[in-house]
Protein backbone atom coordinates (compact mmCIF):
# COMPACT_ATOMS: atom_id res chain seq x y z
CA UNK A 1 0.00 0.00 0.00
CA UNK A 2 0.81 3.36 -0.98
CA UNK A 3 2.56 5.77 2.12
CA UNK A 4 0.19 7.73 3.68
CA UNK A 5 1.54 11.53 3.15
CA UNK A 6 0.96 14.16 5.69
CA UNK A 7 1.90 17.89 5.13
CA UNK A 8 2.81 20.60 7.74
CA UNK A 9 1.54 23.85 6.49
CA UNK A 10 1.19 27.24 7.84
CA UNK A 11 1.28 31.12 6.17
CA UNK A 12 2.16 32.46 9.43
CA UNK A 13 5.82 31.83 10.60
CA UNK A 14 6.74 30.79 14.27
CA UNK A 15 3.54 28.36 14.33
CA UNK A 16 5.26 25.06 15.22
CA UNK A 17 5.44 22.99 12.36
CA UNK A 18 8.99 21.71 12.81
CA UNK A 19 8.13 20.97 16.39
CA UNK A 20 4.96 18.97 15.24
CA UNK A 21 6.68 17.17 12.26
CA UNK A 22 9.17 15.81 14.46
CA UNK A 23 6.55 14.94 17.16
CA UNK A 24 4.72 13.37 15.00
CA UNK A 25 7.16 11.43 13.73
CA UNK A 26 8.53 9.89 16.47
CA UNK A 27 4.80 8.96 17.94
CA UNK A 28 4.54 7.00 14.44
CA UNK A 29 7.08 5.75 14.58
CA UNK A 30 6.41 4.28 17.91
CA UNK A 31 3.08 3.11 17.42
CA UNK A 32 2.95 0.00 15.91
CA UNK A 33 6.01 -0.68 13.71
CA UNK A 34 5.54 1.82 11.66
CA UNK A 35 8.60 2.97 8.89
CA UNK A 36 8.19 6.95 8.68
CA UNK A 37 10.11 9.64 6.58
CA UNK A 38 10.16 13.13 7.07
CA UNK A 39 10.49 15.11 4.04
CA UNK A 40 12.15 18.88 4.70
CA UNK A 41 11.50 21.39 2.02
CA UNK A 42 11.89 24.46 4.44
CA UNK A 43 15.40 26.17 3.27
CA UNK A 44 15.56 27.03 7.08
CA UNK A 45 16.53 23.40 7.46
CA UNK A 46 15.75 23.19 11.10
CA UNK A 47 14.48 19.81 11.29
CA UNK A 48 17.56 18.98 9.36
CA UNK A 49 19.30 19.78 12.44
CA UNK A 50 16.86 18.27 15.01
CA UNK A 51 17.91 14.97 12.65
CA UNK A 52 21.29 15.31 13.20
CA UNK A 53 21.28 15.79 16.71
CA UNK A 54 18.99 12.34 16.41
CA UNK A 55 22.04 10.30 14.62
CA UNK A 56 24.19 11.95 16.73
CA UNK A 57 22.52 10.30 19.56
CA UNK A 58 20.99 6.80 18.18
CA UNK A 59 23.12 6.42 14.94
CA UNK A 60 22.97 6.99 11.25
CA UNK A 61 19.59 5.32 11.08
CA UNK A 62 18.36 8.17 13.62
CA UNK A 63 16.29 5.73 15.11
CA UNK A 64 14.43 4.65 12.19
CA UNK A 65 13.40 7.83 11.02
CA UNK A 66 14.53 8.92 7.54
CA UNK A 67 14.98 12.05 6.52
CA UNK A 68 15.22 13.95 2.74
CA UNK A 69 15.89 17.81 2.35
CA UNK A 70 14.56 18.84 -0.77
CA UNK A 71 13.74 21.99 -3.27
CA UNK A 72 10.06 22.34 -2.90
CA UNK A 73 10.53 21.54 -7.22
CA UNK A 74 11.62 17.90 -6.35
CA UNK A 75 8.76 17.09 -3.47
CA UNK A 76 6.81 15.23 -6.23
CA UNK A 77 10.17 13.16 -7.20
CA UNK A 78 11.07 12.24 -3.47
CA UNK A 79 7.26 11.34 -2.84
CA UNK A 80 7.40 8.75 -5.28
CA UNK A 81 10.56 7.58 -4.40
CA UNK A 82 9.18 7.40 -1.18
CA UNK A 83 5.99 6.01 -1.30
CA UNK A 84 6.92 2.51 -1.90
CA UNK A 85 9.07 2.15 1.29
CA UNK A 86 7.57 4.05 4.14
CA UNK A 87 3.98 3.56 5.80
CA UNK A 88 4.08 7.86 6.28
CA UNK A 89 5.69 10.50 4.91
CA UNK A 90 5.58 13.87 6.65
CA UNK A 91 6.31 16.84 4.80
CA UNK A 92 7.41 20.15 6.87
CA UNK A 93 7.04 23.26 4.52
CA UNK A 94 8.38 27.22 4.77
CA UNK A 95 6.19 29.92 5.75
CA UNK A 96 5.62 32.20 3.15
CA UNK A 97 6.06 30.07 -0.06
CA UNK A 98 3.69 29.64 -1.81
CA UNK A 99 4.80 27.59 -4.56
CA UNK A 100 6.11 25.15 -2.02
CA UNK A 101 3.16 25.41 0.12
CA UNK A 102 0.85 24.36 -2.74
CA UNK A 103 2.43 21.25 -4.34
CA UNK A 104 3.20 19.92 -0.38
CA UNK A 105 -0.37 20.29 -0.24
CA UNK A 106 -1.53 18.98 -3.07
CA UNK A 107 0.31 15.87 -2.77
CA UNK A 108 -1.18 15.38 0.90
CA UNK A 109 -3.58 12.70 1.67
CA UNK A 110 -4.16 15.05 4.87
CA UNK A 111 -3.33 18.61 5.53
CA UNK A 112 -2.31 20.00 8.97
CA UNK A 113 -2.47 23.49 9.92
CA UNK A 114 -1.04 24.27 13.49
CA UNK A 115 -2.62 27.26 15.05
CA UNK A 116 -1.89 28.94 18.27
CA UNK A 117 -4.06 31.02 20.47
CA UNK A 118 -3.53 34.16 18.97
CA UNK A 119 -5.65 36.13 16.33
CA UNK A 120 -2.94 36.40 13.87
CA UNK A 121 -2.95 32.63 13.45
CA UNK A 122 -6.28 32.30 13.04
CA UNK A 123 -6.12 35.06 10.47
CA UNK A 124 -3.02 33.36 8.67
CA UNK A 125 -4.81 29.82 8.07
CA UNK A 126 -7.27 30.87 5.60
CA UNK A 127 -5.13 31.28 2.36
CA UNK A 128 -3.75 27.86 3.17
CA UNK A 129 -7.32 26.48 3.97
CA UNK A 130 -8.05 27.80 0.57
CA UNK A 131 -5.21 26.01 -1.00
CA UNK A 132 -6.52 22.84 0.28
CA UNK A 133 -9.97 23.28 -0.85
CA UNK A 134 -9.06 23.87 -4.29
CA UNK A 135 -6.69 21.05 -4.51
CA UNK A 136 -9.32 18.90 -2.92
CA UNK A 137 -7.06 17.97 0.07
CA UNK A 138 -8.66 17.13 3.71
CA UNK A 139 -7.35 19.55 5.76
CA UNK A 140 -7.27 19.89 9.56
CA UNK A 141 -6.74 22.63 11.97
CA UNK A 142 -4.82 21.45 15.45
CA UNK A 143 -4.96 23.98 18.13
CA UNK A 144 -1.09 23.93 18.87
CA UNK A 145 0.33 25.34 22.16
CA UNK A 146 -2.77 26.18 24.22
CA UNK A 147 -1.85 27.12 27.60
CA UNK A 148 -3.84 25.28 30.72
CA UNK A 149 -6.62 28.60 30.77
CA UNK A 150 -7.41 32.19 29.78
CA UNK A 151 -9.95 33.94 28.28
CA UNK A 152 -8.02 34.28 24.62
CA UNK A 153 -8.00 30.31 24.45
CA UNK A 154 -12.01 30.12 24.98
CA UNK A 155 -12.50 33.55 22.25
CA UNK A 156 -10.13 31.49 19.66
CA UNK A 157 -11.52 28.38 19.95
CA UNK A 158 -14.91 29.70 19.63
CA UNK A 159 -14.15 32.07 16.74
CA UNK A 160 -12.78 28.62 15.03
CA UNK A 161 -16.44 26.61 15.81
CA UNK A 162 -17.94 30.06 14.30
CA UNK A 163 -16.74 30.02 10.94
CA UNK A 164 -16.97 26.07 11.20
CA UNK A 165 -12.93 25.82 10.21
CA UNK A 166 -12.18 21.81 10.22
CA UNK A 167 -10.69 21.26 13.42
CA UNK A 168 -8.79 17.74 15.00
CA UNK A 169 -10.54 16.58 18.29
CA UNK A 170 -6.61 16.29 19.45
CA UNK A 171 -5.33 19.41 21.03
CA UNK A 172 -1.90 20.19 22.21
CA UNK A 173 -0.68 22.27 25.20
CA UNK A 174 2.33 24.24 25.56
CA UNK A 175 4.44 21.65 26.81
CA UNK A 176 7.63 22.16 27.78
CA UNK A 177 8.42 18.64 27.26
CA UNK A 178 7.71 19.47 23.51
CA UNK A 179 10.82 21.42 23.05
CA UNK A 180 13.31 19.96 25.86
CA UNK A 181 12.99 16.20 23.47
CA UNK A 182 13.22 18.36 20.33
CA UNK A 183 17.18 19.62 22.23
CA UNK A 184 17.94 16.29 22.05
CA UNK A 185 17.05 14.98 18.69
CA UNK A 186 14.25 12.84 20.13
CA UNK A 187 10.40 13.27 20.54
CA UNK A 188 8.38 13.53 23.31
CA UNK A 189 7.14 10.05 23.66
CA UNK A 190 11.28 8.46 24.06
CA UNK A 191 12.01 11.53 26.66
CA UNK A 192 8.25 11.23 29.01
CA UNK A 193 6.50 8.63 27.50
CA UNK A 194 3.60 8.95 30.15
CA UNK A 195 3.31 12.57 30.23
CA UNK A 196 0.41 14.82 29.05
CA UNK A 197 2.53 16.15 25.79
CA UNK A 198 3.19 12.60 25.00
CA UNK A 199 -0.49 11.69 25.25
CA UNK A 200 -1.91 14.58 23.11
CA UNK A 201 0.99 13.83 20.48
CA UNK A 202 0.02 9.98 20.24
CA UNK A 203 -4.00 10.94 20.00
CA UNK A 204 -3.16 13.64 17.42
CA UNK A 205 -0.91 10.70 15.50
CA UNK A 206 -3.82 8.30 15.46
CA UNK A 207 -6.72 10.51 14.61
CA UNK A 208 -4.59 11.60 11.52
CA UNK A 209 -4.06 8.34 10.35
CA UNK A 210 -7.55 7.76 10.70
CA UNK A 211 -8.13 10.47 8.60
CA UNK A 212 -6.38 10.16 6.29
CA UNK A 213 -7.26 6.37 5.87
CA UNK A 214 -11.50 7.40 5.56
CA UNK A 215 -10.67 9.56 2.68
CA UNK A 216 -7.87 7.65 0.56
Amino acid sequence: MAATVITIAQQKGGAGKTTLAAQLAVALAHGGARTVALVDIDPQGSLGRWHKVRQERLGDDAGGLRLSEVAGWRLSTELDRLRGDVDVVIVDTPPHAETDAKAAIRAADVLLVPVQPSPMDLWATQPTLEVARKEKTHARIVLNRLPPRGNLVDTIIAEVEKLELPVTDSRLGNRVAFAASMMDGLGVVETAGRSSAAVEIRALAEELLAIAKAHK
